[in-house]
């Protein structure tokens, strides 16, 4: 995955290596030079002295063939100006903006921009977002170890008991959503087509939901 990052603070520096360190190409853009040191000595990506919403900056590190594009500037409004180049001007298929203020959350939200907050929370949300782009979850507890995560469940999986998918401290059905009406699954009870389900999910455990929801159980 090619990702942009918009911001050398904790988050950005801290993400970047991340990313790297995972086989990512990685470019980091920050308008002060000496935001550099804060990238670990082996960091194998690029840093990029420059504004990260300069349409100039953005088309020198490849926007264009971008997967992803991360605004973790410390300003609200640049992280969402940056967002919206990267989003309506260039189509980047994920960008993710940092939020401060969070009564701007709605703005974001509007836009169809996922926004993170906290630094420890920030990085580890990000990264999930960003390796589980499949999986959207839409609410995480303590510092984004236990997600819930909402889904459709794939027409293969109709008639089968709906707690098939529960994995001993990973993944726990909480709800079934049915015709537009919530309840609490029973230990017999069976999914039908077009029903939605949600989960509790243990971060590490996004994959391993990710594989039940693509392919049968046992195949």
């Amino acid at each position: 995955m090619k990702a942009i990052i918009m911001g050398c603070g904790r988050v950005g520096a801290a993400l970047a290596h991340q990313l790297s360190a995972g086989g990512h190409e990685v470019f980091v853009l920050d308008r002060d030079q000496d935001a550099r040191e804060l990238l670990p000595s082996g960091f194998a990506g690029e840093f990029v002295v420059g504004n990260g919403f300069n349409r100039g900056v953005l088309e020198r590190v490849g926007i264009e063939t971008a997967e992803a594009f991360i605004a973790v500037t410390s300003g609200d409004n640049t992280n969402i100006v940056g967002a919206r180049i990267a989003k309506e001007d260039y189509r980047v298929p994920r960008v993710i903006a940092r939020i401060y203020d969070p009564r701007r959350a709605d703005i974001y939200a509007d836009l169809g921009i996922p926004t993170v907050a906290s630094v420890t929370w920030t990085v580890n949300r990000i990264s999930q977002l960003l390796r589980h782009r499949y999986l959207d979850p839409e609410v995480s507890f303590g510092n984004g170890e236990t997600l819930l995560v909402r889904e459709t469940l794939p027409a293969w999986f109709t008639g089968r008991p709906v707690h098939d998918l529960d994995v001993n401290g990973e993944i726990r059905i909480i709800a079934v959503t049915r015709g537009g009406h919530s309840f609490l699954p029973s230990g017999d009870t069976l999914a039908r087509a077009g029903d939605a389900v949600s989960l509790a999910v243990a971060a590490t455990a996004l994959g391993r939901l990710h594989s039940f929801l693509g392919k049968e159980l046992g195949t």
